[in-house]
């Protein structure tokens, strides 16, 4: 498992949290688990247009992984590689996730 360094200024206090999973599901929410024993659901029903269109087909959407930034993403057609093709790929900024997710109690 590959781990990923996220760093985050919250009240001029900085964090660093390494992002450990995400989980997709089938409602258009990610689970996501945090090295710090934080689990998190991150909503996307709400932002699928855009962009995100793409990940209205729920296979696509359950494609998600973390990238080599520390961002969730997605490759739009995974025959191409990203690396050589940067529009083929469309993620979430890491610090946006974190903002924006709702702590899992």
């Amino acid at each position: 498992m590959k781990f990923l360094l996220v760093s985050i200024v919250l009240d001029s206090q900085k964090f660093f949290i390494i992002k450990k999973h995400v989980d997709p599901n089938d409602d258009y929410t990610l689970l996501l688990k945090f090295s710090n024993g934080e689990v998190r659901t991150y909503d996307m029903k709400d932002s699928l247009f855009g962009v995100f269109e793409i990940l209205k087909d729920v296979n696509k959407f359950k494609e998600v992984f973390i990238n080599e930034h520390g961002n969730i993403a997605w490759d739009r057609d995974n025959s191409i590689d990203s690396n050589i093709h940067w529009n083929n790929r469309i993620d979430i900024c890491k610090d946006a996730i974190l903002l924006e997710s709702k702590l899992v109690i």
